[in-house]
């Protein structure tokens, strides 16, 4: 058999998938690369870098112990690119074939299938995800909306997921959002996290990525994160263990006390291959059945793994390339300076922006209904607010960051996520959290120097995007509103949210 090389990127560190699917120690040769190109294509978060780097070293320590040879380039070794790792590699070992698994991004795709090797190189699919290629093109083939939530119950039936007999859903419901939205009011005990064991490796690479990257937002003296399979699975335990049963309740609150609330924080996890999708819906379903969470807690969790991220990748490679131009509202005004360092007197957004940029995290709520509704509602550059929802969260990559970005917060892909825009005005934050009783603004008042500025920004939002929402039912009572308002209240508001934004 001719030997092969089989390269592993950063996210798939998958012992069983992807590349290594099938793979032969007494055969095959795996490639590992730091690559400063990757960690610099957009401002990543330290946090992010450091992570990757630091997983991407013990899965290679885990993969030698099961026999492997691996070809390690550390950042050290000054790699242009990932070409030149895989060039240097087969310099090194005389493969005669090289063998990846495609990546989570259509830009390196893209440079992949250009790669012009003294040797033929195969891609194959991304086996850790639940619904292939072929399997959500048929899905959505003939549809004229393609809404999650009717992919979401095809993927509950197809792996069995919270059904009771005859394949109905468990609850009676296949939905318990209505459920998991309670807004947070400091009443439920919070768990106390533990950070993770640093080991050696990870120190190492915290110092490295300390001083390569010196500019990029991070505060790696709070770096939290697991950096193998085994920490992995003890994140996973201690969420099932402490916070799981509070989860659906508090999913959409947000809290001057802590970033994390009962969130599971494995998401990274789950997208670099550490932990297994379906393994974790399992698990989460078992603590149901076993009496330990109600049925919302445990639905809205894995509504979030087995539908919606299935859902996501799903539409980003069903409309990519292509998928990262569209701007359907015209959204062009330059992204704040204010949005790397968190300074504004918004007290939820300024939160939210802090909390980002020092631990590279920020639960859903905040991510799409404080940053993405500011970025909607003052129609921020759609391509600046990508690449920077792309840089700054651990978790993000572009299979996954993209569609939520442009489809779901900015509304930009004229609706083929959504059928209305996340709009809200600061009354909708108030309602989720304690952020307002400690900002300067008021959520009641839409004018005047203490006017929250999502009030105003949102009557200018249903203004100036009227005749789309005429013909929008989902937004038909806010348009409504807004036209009930006599001519010098809406110039009053008009000229209010100008000056918000100026």
């Amino acid at each position: 058999m001719p030997r092969r090389l089989l390269l592993v990127l950063g996210d798939q560190l998958s012992v069983d998938k992807g590349a290594l699917a099938g793979a032969d120690p007494e055969r095959d040769v795996i490639v590992m690369a730091e690559v400063r190109e990757e960690a610099t294509y957009v401002r990543h978060n330290r946090h992010k870098i450091a992570f990757l780097f630091a997983a991407m070293r013990h899965f290679r320590d885990e993969l030698r112990e099961l026999g492997y040879e691996v070809i390690y380039f550390d950042l050290g070794a000054g790699l242009e690119s990932i070409e030149e790792a895989v060039r240097r590699a087969l310099g090194q070992c005389g493969a005669q074939e090289v063998r990846c698994c495609e990546p989570g991004e259509y830009r390196l795709l893209d440079a992949i299938r250009g790669w012009e090797l003294p040797v033929a190189c195969e891609i194959i699919e991304d086996d850790r995800f639940l619904v292939g290629h072929d399997a959500f093109a048929a899905w959505a083939d003939g549809r004229k909306s393609l809404r999650m939530e009717y992919f979401y119950r095809e993927v509950r039936r197809d792996y069995a997921l919270l059904l009771a007999s005859g394949g109905e859903p468990a609850g009676g419901r296949w939905n318990f959002d209505a459920e998991n939205r309670s807004g947070w009011r400091g009443k439920a005990t919070l768990p106390e996290r533990v950070t993770p064991t640093r080991s050696a490796i990870t120190r190492e690479v915290l110092q490295l990525v300390e001083d390569a990257f010196p500019d990029h937002p991070g505060d790696l003296a709070r770096f939290s994160y697991a950096t193998t399979r085994a920490a992995a699975r003890e994140e996973l335990q201690f969420f099932l263990d402490h916070c799981l049963q509070d989860f659906g309740r508090y999913q959409d609150a947000l809290a001057e006390e802590s970033p994390w609330l009962f969130h599971s924080v494995i998401s990274m996890y789950i997208n670099v291959g550490l932990l297994d999708p379906l393994a974790v819906c399992n698990s989460v379903e078992e603590r149901y059945r076993a009496g330990h969470c109600d049925i919302a807690a445990a639905e809205g969790f894995i509504r979030q793994v087995a539908g919606w991220r299935e859902y996501v990748r799903g539409i980003y490679w069903l409309h990519m390339p292509g998928y990262e131009q569209l701007n359907a509202l015209a959204a062009q005004r330059p992204l704040p300076d204010w949005f790397w360092t968190g300074d504004t007197d918004m007290r939820c957004l300024s939160r939210a922006l802090q909390q980002t940029l020092e631990l590279g995290y920020a639960h859903h709520i905040q991510r799409l209904m404080v940053i993405g509704n500011f970025c909607l509602l003052a129609g921020l550059d759609v391509q600046e607010v990508c690449d920077w929802y792309l840089a700054v969260y651990v978790d993000a990559f572009e299979w996954v960051e993209l569609p939520n970005t442009l489809g779901m917060a900015l509304h930009a892909d004229n609706g083929v996520m959504a059928s209305k825009p996340y709009a809200a005005s600061g009354k909708y934050i108030q309602r989720q959290g304690n952020h307002c009783k400690d900002c300067r603004y008021t959520p009641s008042k839409t004018t005047g120097e203490k006017a929250c500025p999502f009030n105003s920004l949102y009557w200018r939002f249903i203004h100036r995007h009227a005749q789309r929402w005429e013909k929008n039912p989902r937004m038909a009572l806010a348009l409504r509103n807004w036209r009930r308002k006599s001519h010098d209240e809406q110039a009053a508001i008009l000229g209010w949210a100008d000056s918000v934004c100026d």
